[in-house]
Order: structure tokens, then C-alpha cells, then sequence
């Protein structure tokens, strides 16, 4: 299995509307795509969280299944529609689970 964990910044000036449609958007992605195991997303409340304001995690059952999300078309519309309007920065990281 991988882990594909996401952090993102959000622009000053993105509403609470948008981020809230880009976390929904994000959640829905589950049911459109195969080889996704588990999705969960939402907002960081952490005081320590270095302006990165949403969290998405992803486990996928293999390194092919997030190979397919990244270029699928729902992942790519969502991105494109939803995250990259309000998007200052991102981190991102994907490790193998034992």
C-alpha cells in the first residue's frame, strides 16, 4: 500500500466558500477513482501548522494506483477547478506501508 499525504497553503485571500468546495471536491475523489483504499481531508487545526491550512490523505493500494490518480481526469479537473485558484504552497509525501 502507499501513503500519499498533502498539505496546502491556501491564498490570503481565499473565502471560506472555496476552501470548503476544494475539501469536498478533494472528499468526493474517493468514489471516482479506483485504487483508492481510504481518503480522508479537512481543515488543519494545529497551532503549529506553518500556514498550511488542509490536510489530505490518501491510501491507495499500490504504487500503480497513484500513478493512475495523478493524471485522471477527475483528479486533474479537481485540481485545476478546485485547489490551484487558491493555492499559495504545497507539500507533498508518498511512502510504501509495510
Amino acid at each position: 500500500m502507499v501513503e500519499h499525504i498533502v498539505l496546502f497553503k491556501t491564498t490570503a485571500g481565499a473565502t471560506q466558500e472555496q476552501k470548503q468546495r476544494m475539501v469536498d471536491e478533494l472528499r468526493a475523489l474517493k468514489e471516482k477513482i479506483p485504487g483508492i483504499i481510504d481518503l480522508s481531508v479537512g481543515d488543519n487545526f494545529s497551532e503549529r501548522n506553518q500556514g498550511f491550512d488542509i490536510g489530505l490523505v490518501v491510501r491507495f493500494e499500490d504504487r500503480a494506483a497513484l500513478e493512475h490518480y495523478l493524471p485522471h481526469p477527475a483528479h486533474r479537473g479537481c485540481v485545476d477547478t478546485y485547489v490551484a485558484p487558491i493555492k499559495a504552497d504545497v507539500i507533498v509525501v508518498d511512502y510504501e506501508i509495510g
